[in-house]
């Protein structure tokens, strides 16, 4: 078997795609869900009553 050197850097494969025709494009992703309370800082608790009206704005 002979030994063939390729560029397999991270800049190649990519150059790679585009000159074959591939196109790159940002995806969009989801919110994350509101009952996970993720800006308060704590994972996994639901929000209670008063702090899901406090984030909706309704008083």
């Amino acid at each position: 078997m002979s030994q063939i050197i390729k560029d397999t850097t991270d800049d190649a494969l990519i150059q790679e795609y585009l000159n074959k025709g591939g196109k790159i494009t940002k995806g969009a992703t989801k919110p994350p869900k509101p009952e996970l309370g993720l800006s308060k800082g704590t994972w996994g608790q639901v929000l209670s009553k008063e702090e899901k009206a406090a984030r909706d704005g309704k008083a």
